[in-house]
């Protein structure tokens, strides 16, 4: 990959204004689009196979009128006065109401069927709207009538009484950017300019990251139309596209700028940026990209489009950065390099940079049970308050203070108690009762009866007599685990009414659908956690070739989420410090946000683990012992890694003053989680336990090496290629030095020039075994070689897609199979002995000639030179055999 990538990026860099005209021109379509066809955000959150959204779904059916879209008009008298004083006003009210199309039912506070509409004081009336609309989740045009309304209502009252809109219908808080969230992206251009040392660079990545969004901001526009997107959804992807966009950016350019101090040529040094960086930057987006996606996990549709766009935001962020980034670099051409500064200068930054970091990694790794003990202690102190995690979806008493939904919501709940705004539906099945009437009055009886419940102001059957319909008050709010208690008490008398009275029931309402949703997504973490750090288990030892490494990073993975969850208990749920998030009083955070965090602070956390120990693993590999590599590749990578985190928090930092609630804590918890995996647990934790593993960190049974499938993330296969472009020079097109197959074939030294026919021969393991391997074929386990311009072993795919292989032992008609295969830079015909006729021996002379035209050599395989007789060669190899135990023979 890192070969490929290197060829893209030389591309952009080349047709930089092709590919620049690009992005901008996807950029205008997919923006113009989204203007003329997009849809508004539905806040709807639903689970189909839940039992409460049955239930709802059935009672829609049949009895709409109970379970349509509801609204209310709250009405709360001035100080000293009585809300009966404006009867006239509101019933006068209560006739506009009804005259709207978007209303179906108006329920009036002094109606006989229903209590507790006026409440106890006498000062505050609730109107009941049942409302005709397309949309569960209307929009503030939808519910413009009504609002206007309930406006000329609040005109004819005194000026101290209030009148405001709220209910199911109103609960809405658009997600919206503020000069907070602005400020936060000029904090990571700070951040860019120290890093990378020059302003016009640090743009760059602001410019890569604006665009990412910008585009993936569209096509989720352009979807609402197709899709159920939530709006929370859009400000994630913002969030989560500009800090992982910046952050791939500024990989890969500080390389770019690093090759370009070194007086290496632009274009030059595009191409070995993407392809190096570049490939770090797929395996980190990779797995943030399977994270999300993995939110899927839990079954809940408007958690797997959060995932899907939160993916596809992270996808177009990876592939601006491998594109547009090296494209913008082209534009800048030689100007990127860095100005050379005075070389006193320079050697004194260098000197404190590495002293701060030296010194760091000293401490760690001098002292590592005592960084370990500190480190670890902290965090799962830090875990402990997660025990005591509250979460509910959001409701009207959780947006901004002075919003009409809130200020309806505390009014309800100051004059009619908290319950009001969570009431919950029972629906009875009475299709077989002879007496419904006094069926729901006793189950009503019943249910006055439980714990948590205040009032039943309903409990009416359909125009059909075959539902009864039972609303509840309780004593708690919506988002109170009280209510959640009283669900369950109500679906557990179920039984008790099914063996009492002969009926069903079902308990329903929004209150116990997202109670529902909630217990959904709690239950989905442990499947969940399995897939991610099953996953983060595989990945990295794939990556590193070791065993503990990826143990070390997943342990640390999981204490890093620990503390993210703990903090965000302390702050949101009890309110510690909540000032600091300008959160208003303790409240529970969205249901979504554990299984969230968890997907995306993964691969966070991976890629600082693959960007730091990748260094260090380098070192080792390079001879340093294992205390000594991890202090050099510390130091070397540590700045880039600190750097990409201070990025990534303040890009999430700057959301939490002044976001909507359900962003608020999700940034809250992202900022607190990077810091304390790149911080604590990456460059503190990690060299602590990578000290005391010395060299067994880099331990991996062999069968487990062979499973693994083998990733090249920081581009050694790249850096190897650039280190031998010019090997072996001497224009042939197979080349091969000590190139060994363990346990099949010795070490092969054989050189081809185009136009060379030769045999190789041998017995068939070790012939066919050196075959197989100069064909890119078979593993090769030491040595080097160059087989069709492709190197070994690093390019055997490349290899295998340039050269021909041929067995005519596989094959009834060898002249045929001769006669289709294609003409490669190199070609192997094995076997040879089967080509015994006439028509098969000119195939093979045919095959030749076709060769040696397009500048390649042709190798013939078989058991010895007898066999070769009948065609012209210039020489006889004999493949270097092994003994069963391995030597040579």
């Amino acid at each position: 990959m890192s070969a490929w990538l290197y060829a893209l990026g030389r591309w952009c860099f080349r047709r930089k204004w092709t590919v620049i005209g690009a992005w901008i021109g996807i950029l205008a379509v997919l923006g113009g689009s989204a203007v003329l066809w997009s849809d508004s955000f539905k806040n709807t959150f639903s689970i189909p196979s839940a039992p409460s959204q049955v239930a709802l779904d059935q009672l829609r059916m049949t009895f709409p009128e109970a379970a349509g879209l509801t609204a209310m008009a709250v009405v709360v008298a001035a100080e000293g006065e009585a809300v009966e004083e404006y009867r006239p006003e509101i019933e006068a009210a209560l006739s506009e109401f009804e005259g709207l199309a978007e209303v179906d039912a108006v329920t009036s506070p002094w109606n006989e069927m229903v209590d507790g509409l006026v409440s106890d004081d006498g000062r505050a009336a609730i109107v009941q709207l049942t409302l005709d609309m397309p949309s569960i989740s209307p929009s503030a045009e939808d519910l413009a009538p009504i609002t206007a309304v309930a406006d000329d209502l609040r005109e004819a009252l005194p000026a101290d009484a209030l009148v405001s809109m709220g209910g199911e219908a109103y609960n809405i808080e658009l997600p919206a950017l503020s000069i907070i969230e602005v400020i936060g992206v000029l904090v990571a251009l700070v951040v860019l300019w120290l890093v990378l040392g020059s302003l016009v660079a640090a743009g760059l990545p602001l410019i890569t990251a604006i665009t990412g969004v910008g585009v993936s901001m569209a096509i989720m526009f352009l979807l609402t139309g197709l899709f159920d997107i939530n709006s929370t959804t859009p400000l994630l992807s913002v969030m989560l596209g500009l800090a992982v966009g910046i952050d791939y950016a500024l990989f890969i350019l500080s390389r770019h700028r690093d090759q370009l101090a070194r007086g290496i040529d632009p274009e030059e040094s595009a191409g070995r940026a993407v392809g190096t960086s570049g490939s770090a930057v797929v395996f980190a987006g990779l797995t943030v990209f399977i994270a999300l996606l993995g939110l899927g996990v839990a079954q809940i549709p408007f958690l797997t489009v959060m995932g899907v766009f939160g993916a596809l935001t992270v996808a177009l962020a990876v592939g601006i950065a491998l594109t547009f980034l090296p494209a913008l670099m082209g534009v800048m051409g030689a100007r990127m390099t860095p100005k050379p500064r005075k070389p006193k200068a320079e050697k004194a930054a260098r000197r404190d940079r590495k002293a701060a970091f030296g010194w760091w990694v000293g401490i760690t790794t001098r002292h590592p049970i005592a960084t370990i003990a500190v480190v670890v202690a902290a965090l799962v102190g830090l875990t402990v308050p997660t025990i005591g995690l509250q979460v509910a979806l959001p409701n009207p008493g959780q947006q901004h203070a002075g919003t009409p939904a809130r200020v309806a919501y505390d009014a309800m709940e100051e004059h009619f108690g908290p319950g009001v705004n969570g009431p919950l539906i029972v629906t009875v099945d009475i299709i077989s009762s002879t007496d419904p009437i006094g069926l729901l009055d006793s189950i009503k009886a019943d249910i006055e009866a439980l714990p948590g419940v205040d009032q039943v102001p309903i409990a009416t059957p359909n125009r059909n007599v075959d539902t009864g319909m039972i609303q509840i008050v309780p004593t708690t709010g919506p988002d109170d685990p009280a209510t959640a208690d009283l669900v369950e008490a109500l679906r557990d008398s179920g039984d008790t009414w099914l063996e009492k009275y002969g009926v069903e029931t079902n308990v329903t309402g929004f209150t116990a659908i997202q109670i529902d949703i909630s217990h959904k997504l709690t239950e989905a973490l442990l499947p969940f956690g399995i897939l991610v750090v099953g996953l983060s288990l595989v990945l990295l030892a794939a990556v590193f070739r070791s065993v503990w490494v990826p143990v070390k990073a997943t342990l640390g993975y999981l204490l890093s989420v620990g503390a993210a969850f703990g903090a965000t208990t302390l702050v949101f749920n009890h309110g510690f410090l909540k000032e600091v998030v300008n959160l208003e009083k303790p409240v529970p955070v969205i249901s979504f946000l554990p299984i969230l965090l968890m997907g995306i602070l993964f691969g966070l956390a991976m890629d600082y683990e693959v960007f730091l120990v990748s260094r260090i693993r380098e070192e080792y590999v390079h001879g340093k012992e294992p205390v000594q590599a991890i202090r050099s590749g510390f130091v070397a990578s540590g700045p880039v890694v600190a750097g990409a985190a201070a990025i990534m928090i303040s890009v999430f930092a700057f959301f939490v003053p002044e976001g909507m609630l359900a962003i608020k804590a999700i940034a809250f918890a992202l900022a607190i989680g990077v810091a304390v995996d790149a911080f604590l647990v990456r460059m503190t934790l990690v060299p602590a336990v990578m000290t005391l593993l010395g060299e067994r960190a880099w331990w991996l049974p062999k069968w487990l090496d062979r499973l693994l499938p083998t990733f090249d993330v920081e581009g050694e296969v790249l850096a190897k290629e650039m280190e031998l472009k010019s090997w072996p020079g001497d224009g042939s097109v197979l080349f091969a030095e000590d190139l060994t197959v363990e346990r099949v074939v010795g070490p092969i030294n054989l050189r081809l020039v185009p136009g060379n026919v030769i045999g190789l021969v041998g017995p068939v393991g070790a012939r066919t075994g050196a075959a197989l391997a100069l064909s890119g074929r078979l593993e090769t386990t030491s040595g080097r070689g160059r087989v069709a311009g492709a190197l070994l072993p690093e390019a055997a795919g490349r290899a295998r897609r340039r050269i021909t292989y041929v067995d005519l032992a596989t094959t009834d008609d060898a002249a045929a199979a001769l006669e289709a295969a294609p003409t490669g830079s190199v070609v192997f015909v094995d076997s040879i002995e089967q080509a015994d006729t006439p028509a098969a021996r000119d195939a093979v002379d045919a095959l030749i000639a076709r060769t040696a035209e397009a500048g390649g050599a042709v190798v013939l395989c078989a058991a010895d030179a007898d066999h070769l007789s009948h065609f012209t060669i210039d020489g006889v190899y004999e493949a270097p055999a092994l003994t069963h135990e391995g030597s040579r023979a």
